[in-house]
């Protein structure tokens, strides 16, 4: 004969149990969530970081006198395909970035441009020259600022 101490666990026990481990999972949901925005933020500013470099490299490039550009553009680069396609520098091909990267945000490779002659708040591209690039992104970042305007 069994003793009432060694039986299972009784129905509350287990409820009790039960609720505890979905009270945990609700709060583990959040978190997880805020980490994985916080890694695409992160690739955005490494992707903004890589374009932005790669714009750097070829107006160096392009002051040195490595290859011609057109007049009005500032030595900057007329897109960002210039980039990936390269330039002829003396009788060879130099890429400046490998591929346009996909932003993390919108999960696209398209990206807002500012030209050299567009103003510094503006959302349209004049198209003369690639001077800077942002995120087409309408989103709020963790810390408070807009994505477009990283």
């Amino acid at each position: 004969m069994r003793d009432r101490g060694e039986a299972g666990m009784t129905l509350v026990e287990l409820i009790v149990v039960v609720s505890i481990i979905a009270l945990l999972a609700t709060a583990a949901v959040p978190i997880a969530r805020f980490q994985l925005k916080r890694q695409k933020e992160r690739e955005l500013r490494a992707d903004l970081w890589m374009m932005r470099d790669a714009i750097d490299r070829y107006k160096d490039a392009a002051d040195r006198g490595a290859f011609q550009t057109k007049v009005d553009s500032f030595n900057y680069p007329p897109d960002l395909d210039t980039l990936v396609n390269g330039v002829d520098v003396k009788d060879k091909k130099v890429r400046f970035l490998r591929e346009i990267p996909v932003d993390p945000m919108t999960k696209t490779n398209e990206w807002q441009l500012r030209s050299m002659q567009d103003d510094a708040d503006t959302t349209s591209w004049g198209g003369q020259n690639v001077f800077d690039v942002h995120s087409k992104s309408d989103g709020t970042a963790l810390d408070g600022t807009r994505y477009s305007s990283w």
